[in-house]
């Protein structure tokens, strides 16, 4: 996870959990992040965060992304209306490696009313260290985007 750039993001659902990884990685020397929010509980609408992050993302700005919200759906499925962009929704360890390893995701989509801190980190540090494979997936991955 050293020498990456990440950004973490999350709607109100998904404040705590946000709050738990960012304790986290504060506590890891060598992990570059930044925040974008939200900072509380109270109500916001997850396309502001999701747009935010996935322009921030394709600007070259962060190199991967995580955002959170109650199902991790919602996030994910807006951060997905960008080009440059594959967000997965990582709710398992085995998911958050496939989603690195052949699919090349550059956001880690958590559920955060539906997993506790401890998987959360778990799907972070995997899907954060898993090189993406390439080969057959690479040639898949690049018949995603439209244009």
């Amino acid at each position: 996870m050293k020498n990456i750039s990440i950004a973490i993001t999350c709607d109100h659902a998904g404040y705590r959990l946000k709050e738990g990884l960012v304790e986290y990685f504060r506590s890891k020397e060598g992990i570059l992040f930044d925040d974008l929010g939200t900072y509380s509980e109270e109500s916001v609408d997850y396309p502001d965060y999701a747009h935010r992050i996935a322009r921030d993302i394709e600007e070259g700005k962060y190199d991967m992304g995580i955002t959170i919200c109650g199902s991790g759906n919602g996030i994910s499925m807006t951060a997905n209306k960008h080009q440059g962009i594959r967000s997965a929704l990582c709710w398992c360890e085995e998911i958050s490696r496939l989603a690195r390893a052949h699919n090349d995701a550059n956001i880690c989509a958590l559920p955060g009313r539906f997993i506790d801190l401890e998987q959360a980190i778990v799907n972070v540090k995997t899907f954060l260290s898993t090189k993406f494979e390439g080969g057959r997936h690479k040639r898949r991955v690049d018949k995603i985007p439209l244009l």
